[in-house]
């Protein structure tokens, strides 16, 4: 039986990812924030896959503490991961500093996927050749010209639209400098747009966010929809892509700040060090 992990799992494209493979037979631990919603999603993967084997697991990701501790927890209910679904996001529409004095979107949409991947790294090898990574990036990275490397945390000067593009960003950064490190070990690592899709997703933006998801409903996705890139991977679409970008099972375009060999080198090198004074070095 095989193995997946998947973050952002209490609503949208998470919930229909984790529901779907739960249904091919998977063994599925998900995580979620809120309390009451986890628990609605939850019970609507059970009645959809009755006999998976499904935990929920509670987790603030934005918090690097936390992160550690969900992956100590995936590591008592499993000996190996075939499958990391790195997918849970944020865009709050005002700075907020995490415990660990980080921005909020930063921490959250980015460091946390890297440390998260980082902490799994054992459990995805014990299930290599053959392991996957896939995180939820979007087409919103072309929105920024480059990572703020002066401003990483917009301490300066916060942008709700920059701190989600940058963070956007990054997650194809990351995904390109993780494949190269692990391709040896047989692990795989891709992301995706998923498109603009019906979640909640834009319920704590500014109101900009809220009135592009507003606008843009007649014409987003349903969240099975959004999910089909992740489930076509997991499935064993593209089976020698690694260090990709996909959109509708394509291989997507990229800016050249998201091409930038240079730019992932120096996102890898700052995040290890924001991690390591958080708490939690992944050296």
């Amino acid at each position: 039986m095989k193995t997946a992990v998947v973050t952002g799992a209490s609503s949208g494209i998470g919930l229909v990812v984790a529901r779907e493979l739960a249904r091919d037979g998977w063994r599925v631990i998900a995580q979620g924030r809120n309390p009451a919603r986890t628990e609605v999603a939850l019970a609507e993967i059970r009645a959809a896959a009755p006999q998976a084997q499904v935990d929920m697991l509670l987790a603030d990701l934005a918090v690097m503490d936390n992160v550690d501790e969900f992956a100590t927890k995936i590591g008592a209910l499993t000996d190996r991961i075939d499958l990391l679904v790195n997918n849970a996001g944020a865009t709050p529409s005002q700075r907020i500093e995490t415990a660990d004095g980080l921005e909020q979107t930063f921490a959250a949409n980015h460091l946390a996927v890297f440390l998260l991947t980082h902490r799994l790294l054992p459990l995805l090898k014990a299930a290599a050749p053959g392991a996957q990574v896939i995180t939820t990036a979007s087409v919103a990275h072309k929105f920024i010209k480059d990572m703020k490397w002066d401003d990483l945390q917009q301490v300066e000067k916060f942008s709700a639209n920059d701190a989600y593009t940058q963070s956007k960003l990054a997650n194809i950064l990351f995904t390109r400098a993780m494949a190269k490190r692990v391709e040896q070990d047989g692990i795989r690592v891709n992301c995706m747009h998923p498109g603009v899709v019906q979640t909640n997703f834009d319920s704590h933006g500014n109101l900009a966010v809220k009135l592009m998801y507003f606008l843009g409903k007649p014409f987003s996705l349903t969240p099975e929809k959004g999910a089909d890139t992740i489930l076509w991977l997991a499935r064993g679409g593209a089976p020698d892509a690694t260090g990709q970008y996909f959109a509708k099972r394509q291989l997507g375009d990229l800016t050249p700040a998201a091409q930038s060999d240079e730019g992932a080198a120096r996102l890898w090198w700052i995040s290890e060090d924001l991690v390591a004074k958080a708490g939690q070095p992944v050296g």
